[in-house]
């Protein structure tokens, strides 16, 4: 993996952009590398959360490599979106929850990239928006798609017809990100998180993601349902009985992931 390094912490790994030079721009093989990554951890037993960040002081990712993109057709475009959005797709579907640490510029498909995390931490300094109108398209790695449900169709078009960043802050108040911390603060912020969230059960973890997930495809009865059917399906693990026991016996309860 070229673009991009791997740390696995105690409990949880951190994913970061490698390619400072080109504030993290998104090519080909970076998002080669993101499906290979996130694949293995999800495999991964020992890790319960991951972090996303970009390398250097500027950029998460500033977007898409426009030299690659250039060089797109009618032909050849939807495939260079379907290639995006099978990555995205993975990271959000991933069943442990996966943070954006999000570092200076997340434009394009780097704000793209967020998004499709579960939680997103912003610094002071941060800036989003998806400027792809200004190229003469749209976006194409799910922009379109999770901008409406995180900020609500309105103020998504908004973005998207006018290709305008915002600042942290501005994301912040719309419900685009969680948190805005001071930039030197970010990572470590993000990481005690990310521990945080390592310490829960990781099936019940997995149950939260899903049923959250689902909420926005299916209708109040049918999500409470399917709310009901997840809830008993955590009911019978092993760690719901030790989160149980460790309650009424006052402790610390030992998560096994069973």
């Amino acid at each position: 993996m070229t673009t991009l390094t791997l740390d696995r912490r105690d409990g949880y790994a951190v994913v970061t952009l490698n390619r400072p030079d080109k504030l993290n721009a998104v090519n080909a093989e970076m998002l080669a590398d993101l499906d290979a990554a996130f694949s293995e951890l999800d495999n991964d037993t020992t890790v319960r959360c991951v972090v996303l960040t970009g390398a250097g002081p500027k950029a998460f990712a500033a977007g898409a490599d426009i030299s690659e993109l250039h060089e797109q057709t009618s032909s050849t475009g939807r495939q260079f979106a379907e290639r995006g959005q099978r990555v995205t797709a993975r990271i959000e579907r991933l069943g442990k929850p996966v943070i954006a640490a999000v570092n200076g510029f997340a434009l394009g498909g780097g704000c793209e990239l967020a998004m499709a995390c579960h939680l997103r931490f912003a610094s002071e300094t941060a800036k989003f928006g998806q400027p792809e109108i200004n190229l003469g398209i749209i976006p194409g790695y799910g922009g379109t798609q999770r901008l409406v449900r995180l900020v609500g169709p309105a103020k998504a078009t908004e973005l998207v017809l006018s290709g305008e960043m915002i600042p942290a802050e501005e994301a912040l108040r719309l419900g685009l990100v969680n948190r805005v911390l001071p930039a030197a603060d970010l990572l470590s912020a993000t990481e005690s998180f990310a521990a945080l969230l390592a310490s829960k059960a990781p099936r019940a973890l997995e149950a939260c993601l899903e049923a959250v997930r689902i909420a926005s495809d299916l209708s109040l009865l049918e999500g409470l349902h399917a709310e009901a059917s997840i809830f008993g399906r955590v009911c019978g693990t092993e760690d719901f009985a030790e989160g149980t026991q460790a309650f009424l016996e006052k402790r610390q309860p030992t998560f096994t992931g069973r």
